[in-house]
């Protein structure tokens, strides 16, 4: 007959079972809850990416308005127009974004070539300070984007 005791070898061997379980556990989920977090940074940085690309496609669409307010009026360069004054809109297709356009002009020769160069300065945000960019207020949240352009035309 075969006596068991309370340290008989099954005995510790089912508690060092049970402590492998369970440090296994614990592992997967630490690597679980690390994958979650580098997979959620992955997605934010790739919005970030996203919303980057389309302030500057609005940076540029306003750049492109004040090219033309500039360049459309058929007068010669001595009468070339003053610079209009700031102005804010929001772009097609971009409705997030306020584009803020502002102009500055400088009268130039080029011998005797009277000629007007216009310094347009575009910045396009996602969260404008009220209702222009860039956003001057209180700290911006973190999915705030702004990207400034500026061209300087001659005419």
């Amino acid at each position: 007959m075969r006596s068991t005791s309370a340290t008989s070898p099954e005995r510790s061997a089912a508690g060092f079972t049970m402590v492998s379980v369970l440090v296994i556990v614990v592992v997967l989920a630490a690597l679980g809850a690390a994958i979650a977090s580098v997979s959620t940074r992955q997605h934010l940085g790739s919005a970030a990416e996203v919303e980057s690309a389309r302030a500057l496609q609005a940076a540029r669409a306003g750049l492109e308005w004040a090219a033309f307010q500039v360049l459309r009026n058929p007068a010669p360069p001595a009468a070339a127009p003053a610079c209009f004054s700031t102005a804010s809109f929001n772009a097609a297709g971009l409705t997030n974004y306020t584009i803020t356009v502002s102009c500055s002009r400088t009268a130039g020769n080029d011998g005797s070539t009277a000629l007007g160069f216009y310094q347009l300065t575009a910045n396009a945000c996602n969260a404008p300070s009220s209702g222009a960019c860039p956003n001057t207020g209180a700290s911006p949240s973190n999915t705030y984007v702004e990207r400034q352009l500026t061209w300087t035309v001659v005419r």
